[in-house]
């Protein structure tokens, strides 16, 4: 968990974090005595895990994706928790008379990632949480999210545990080995967080 190593930097047990931009900038926050170093680590595409069994699932996905990306929704869930419009001013809402007589999804993730996924309250929330839900509207189905460890999600997906995974995870060949991706819903910038 980002928390963890957030702690072990502020413990002096490790020297430096390496996080996407927007948790990094709740950390430093809430931790007197860090900072971000100017300079990007990477630049790095999300994505949404699907077992590769499922192949119907991840075309699914793709195209609710490329509609929620067209009308402009992604970008205002987007929106809603990073820039000046944070703060729940334009949360992501169900339109009236969603069906979602098709039964549940299962997104697996791991909810210690703001603003991607964290907890209000018992809620998990932020960017993946509602982006998710917003493509089970679409295609509809009940949104149903199981958190768990980060390093479980690929295998709860792969065993059928959980129907896919969102979690502020990144594409990569060695992932990709392992488990498909439907089309990148955002982009983020990875950066380095260091005791000042």
């Amino acid at each position: 968990k980002g928390a963890d190593a957030v702690l072990a930097l502020t413990q002096g047990k490790i020297d430096c974090v390496i996080i996407d931009n927007e948790p990094a900038k709740a950390f430093v926050a809430a931790n007197k005595g860090l900072k971000i170093l100017d300079e990007a680590f990477a630049i790095e595409d999300y994505a949404i895990c699907v077992s590769k069994e499922n192949t119907q699932l991840t075309a699914d996905i793709n195209k609710a994706l490329s509609e929620l990306k067209a009308d402009g929704t992604v970008d205002k869930i987007i929106k809603n928790y990073i820039g000046d419009d944070t703060k729940g001013k334009s949360p992501y809402v169900s339109p009236e008379g969603v069906d979602t007589s098709k039964g549940e999804l299962h997104m697996a993730t791991n909810a210690f990632f703001e603003p991607y996924e964290f907890y209000e309250g018992d809620t998990v929330v932020g960017i993946d949480a509602m982006i998710a839900k917003a493509i089970c509207d679409k295609l509809g189905y009940k949104l149903v999210i199981d958190d768990m460890d980060f390093d479980s999600i690929i295998t709860a997906v792969q065993k059928g545990k959980a129907d896919f995974g969102m979690a502020g995870m990144t594409v990569s060949d060695e992932r990709l080995l392992e488990i498909d991706f439907t089309d990148s819903y955002t982009t983020a910038t990875q950066v380095i967080i260091v005791k000042e």
